[in-house]
This record gives C-alpha cells, sequence and structure tokens, in this order.
C-alpha cells in the first residue's frame, strides 16, 4: 500500500469530520518520504478542489447516486477518479488496485467489488457537466451569489481560480511564505518607526511580522495562546476575547484588524470551506466581526487609522460591517483578476 494514497484517504476523512487539510497533512506527512508527501497533498487538496466534478463522474461511471454511498467508499472512489482523469503520471492499475484496498482496509469489503467495477469503467473522454456549478466545482448557492454581487464573468473567473494551486512568496522583510494579496494589507495603514499598532486577531502572525519590521511597536492579540506560538517574538503577545471589551487602558496609533471570517477568498488554499459554508453561517461571521471592530475602534487614538480586512468575497462580511464608520477608502482584491492570489477585502477607518 502506497505511503501517499493510505495518508491521503485517512487525512481526507478527518477532513469529512471537521478537520483543516493544511493542518492535517503538515502533521500526517511529516515523517513521509518527500515524494509520498507531495502525492498525499495533490490527492487531498484535487479531491476537495473538484470534488463535486467527482461526485457527478462517480454517479456517471456508477449509475448509482454518490449520496448514498458509505463516506470511505465515496473518497476511495473519488481518490482514484481523480488520479485517474486528473493526473498524468499515475498508472492506472495503482490507482485501481490501491483505491480497492483502501476500501477493505476501511472495513467495506462488501463494497470492493462495486469500487473495483466503477473504476474499470473511468474512461478519459470528455463529459458533459449538468450545469456550471458543477464545471467550476462550487455550490451553486456561491456562485449564484457571485453572479449577482460581481457578475457572470467575473464569478467564472474566481471560481476558476479556486481550481488552481495557490500562489505564495517569501518576503524579503520577514522570510515568512505569504499571499501576494494579503501583503497588501499592512502598507494600509502607514506605518512609521516607532507607532503603536494593536494587531487584533493577529495568528499565524504574517501580517505582525510585516508590521514589526517597518518599525511599528506591535501589540498582538488573538484568543488563545497557542494561536499566537507562530506570532515573532518581538511582537508584545496579549491573550484577548476581542468580541467584548478589551483588558486594555492604552490607544494606539495604528490597529489592524484582521477578522475572522468565512474564508472565501481562500478556496484554492482552503478548498474544504466550499463544502462546509452555508448561507446562514455569514451572518454569525458578520455578528462576530462587528462586535470586534466596535470594541477595536474603542483603542484607536484621535488621527490614527485602522484597517479592518477579511479574506471573504462576501458583502455581508466587507462592506456592509464596516457601514457607519468614518471609512476613508475600500480596497477588495479578486482572486484570477490580478497578480494577487487570494482574494482580500480592506476598509481604511480613521479617527477624529
Amino acid at each position: 500500500m502506497s505511503p501517499a494514497r493510505e495518508a491521503a484517504f485517512r487525512i481526507l476523512k478527518r477532513v469529512h469530520g471537521g478537520g483543516y487539510a493544511s493542518d492535517l497533512l503538515r502533521t500526517e506527512t511529516a515523517a513521509l518520504d518527500p515524494r509520498d508527501a507531495a502525492l498525499a497533498e495533490t490527492l487531498v487538496f484535487g479531491c476537495l478542489r473538484f470534488q463535486a466534478q467527482l461526485d457527478y463522474l462517480i454517479e456517471h461511471f456508477s449509475g448509482r447516486s454518490q449520496t448514498k454511498l458509505d463516506e470511505e467508499v465515496r473518497i476511495a472512489l473519488r481518490m482514484a477518479i481523480y488520479q485517474l482523469r486528473y493526473l498524468q503520471r499515475i498508472p492506472s492499475h495503482a490507482a485501481v488496485t490501491e483505491s480497492v484496498e483502501l476500501v477493505k482496509r476501511a472495513h467495506k469489503r462488501s463494497a470492493a467489488g462495486f469500487v473495483n467495477a466503477v473504476l474499470r469503467k473511468v474512461h478519459q473522454k470528455p463529459v458533459k457537466w449538468p450545469d456550471k456549478a458543477t464545471e467550476l466545482s462550487i455550490p451553486s448557492w456561491m456562485l449564484e451569489r457571485w453572479e449577482q454581487f460581481y457578475g457572470s464573468e467575473t464569478a467564472e473567473t474566481v471560481a476558476r481560480a479556486a481550481l488552481e494551486e495557490p500562489k505564495a512568496i517569501t518576503s524579503a522583510e520577514t522570510g515568512r511564505l505569504q499571499d501576494p494579496a494579503s501583503r497588501e494589507i499592512v502598507p494600509l495603514l502607514r506605518i512609521e518607526p516607532g507607532l503603536s499598532l494593536l494587531d487584533i486577531c493577529a495568528a499565524p502572525g504574517n501580517k505582525t511580522a510585516q508590521a514589526a519590521a517597518a518599525g511599528a511597536r506591535v501589540f498582538a492579540c488573538d484568543r488563545y495562546l497557542k494561536r499566537l506560538q507562530d506570532v515573532p517574538s518581538e511582537a508584545h503577545r496579549i491573550v484577548v476575547d476581542a468580541t467584548e471589551a478589551l483588558p486594555l487602558s492604552a490607544k494606539f496609533d495604528r490597529i489592524l484588524v484582521d477578522a475572522p471570517c468565512s474564508g472565501t477568498g481562500t478556496l484554492s488554499r482552503n478548498p474544504e470551506i466550499k463544502w462546509r459554508l452555508q448561507p446562514s453561517h455569514l451572518q454569525r461571521f458578520a455578528r462576530i466581526q462587528r462586535s470586534i471592530l466596535e470594541r477595536s475602534f474603542e483603542r484607536l487614538k484621535p488621527g490614527g487609522l485602522l484597517v479592518y480586512s477579511t479574506c471573504s468575497l462576501e458583502r455581508e462580511e466587507n462592506e456592509e460591517v464596516v457601514t457607519g464608520f468614518p471609512v476613508q477608502i475600500t480596497q477588495a482584491w479578486l482572486p484570477g483578476h490580478s497578480s494577487a492570489g487570494d482574494g482580500f477585502f480592506a476598509a481604511v477607518i480613521t479617527s477624529a
């Protein structure tokens, strides 16, 4: 049994149970040979990015609704079909026989014959997708929202960008890997050496490191101490729940509110979000974001700047959250529309 396929199967099961692919890959493949770790990553992210297409292909080749399958069987079929149709250098026999073996090891031996029979029918001929959402491997409700907000052409470009591997560059200032669009947020703070910066929701610390490199005296906050472990040591670390009144008497020249959000701008990097997020979740995020913004704004010095940012593409989490604040400018980055990688929104807010 290939260690890569075994790890990918295990990770995809845990993602189905609520885990996050990037975190699981980091821990589950640490002891693997680099080539096996790379294949496991390719399989995990490929199956998640193209999940809607793969599920349609399961039905197409099996003649059976994939929703009636046990989750282990569905995952094994997704993995095999992804290898057979989307990857060029994988031997067909390896993809088929090892997926059958994965089903057996998952105590679904009675389904092994079915899986083998389905996979023997898989070919690489073009398939007509039933709708645009399946073609773009995205939930229908999400695509419809983007079409309404951005227009059909832009929505399709954003959805297709989510099927590509994400971009990341190494910052010359911090030495950290960071998404190109993410690097554009801190410059909006107009940091000068010596200015104090309150960095709300600072983890994992990439923007904190940027601000510190620009000369700011950074006070980095997050809800849990564990989340602050990767924040640069030169920052003052503070454990706070930013949805409540901040236990700080000082006011700050600059404040960064990099708010927790749905993450719809990061679907290339975090494709499992596509299959977990529901429209009702957006209002919940918006309430949390508004609360954090209100508490943070109270700590801004007169004449100071606050930047509110998210990696969401949804108006409920962006423009609507900052309504009523003295917004100076807003800026958005859409995946697939510039050199930017992830999608981001930022609003620069001033204090009298």
